[in-house]
């Protein structure tokens, strides 16, 4: 007699940051590994299209983690990976900083963060496992007299900490939470006749490409026994010059 077989449901990654750059890349790597994807950003335009929902909202309103989380739920039954892409950067003089600046900064580099991946554990527990990627900047680890950025050290400085702080506290529970630490990248934040100033700041001589990081991120979704990582993919940032 034939014995039935419970057919394995197709994991999610939930994206943030989604509408373009390192987020739409992101976006079509998860996709091309067989995952179903939410993915979010401001701009994006509501979609539900096979294997993608796309979820507008600002990162930065609580509310939108709890509109993200159930239409996960909703649509797809879970959340298997959720990667916190979404960022602001902001270069000024640290005495140049306005309050509006230092508010929309740690909104959506902090707040975002906090909101969406607190719901994100609470269902990832209820499943028995997941996986947490945060993005943050090879910055945090190499201050540069050519680039003034306190609020981007201490914001994505905050979320490196915490990814090893996370790393800890559920490494027995089945969630792993990594980081992609880059360098300066070829995406729409920077202008054009911006890219060979910024191509020199990284040791190998090149900016770094989408897919550098897209291949990171989906490195870290295939390691099993990596958690608590921070992955510098920087052109050699980081090491010095």
């Amino acid at each position: 007699m034939p014995t039935s077989r419970s057919v394995p449901r197709q994991k999610v990654a939930l994206i943030t940051g989604a509408s373009q750059g390192i987020g739409a890349g992101l976006v079509d790597g998860y996709r091309k590994l067989g995952h179903a994807v939410v993915a979010t950003s401001r701009g994006i335009a509501p979609a539900d299209d096979t294997g993608v929902l796309a979820v507008p909202g600002d990162i930065a309103d609580p509310a939108t983690a709890e509109r993200l989380v159930s239409a996960a739920i909703e649509r797809f039954g879970r959340i298997d990976t959720l990667v916190n892409n979404a960022g602001l950067f902001v270069a000024k003089p640290f005495t140049d900083y306005t309050p509006a600046d230092y508010a929309a900064v740690t909104g959506v580099n902090l707040t975002g963060f906090f909101h969406l991946t607190q719901l994100a554990v609470r269902q990832m527990l209820s499943q028995g496992g997941g996986h947490i990627v945060n993005i943050t900047t090879s910055l945090v680890d190499n201050a540069d007299t050519r680039v003034p950025s306190v609020l981007a050290s201490l914001t994505k400085g905050g979320l490196q900490s915490a990814t090893k702080s996370l790393a800890i506290e559920y490494a027995t529970r089945g969630i792993r939470v990594n980081a992609v630490s880059p360098g300066n990248v070829r995406t729409p934040m920077h202008a054009p006749e911006t890219h060979d100033h910024l191509a020199r700041m990284n040791p190998v001589g090149r900016l770094g490409e989408i897919a550098d990081i897209v291949d990171a991120v989906l490195y870290l979704e295939n390691a099993a026994f990596v958690t608590g990582e921070i992955l510098h993919v920087d052109g050699g940032m980081s090491a010095g010059r």
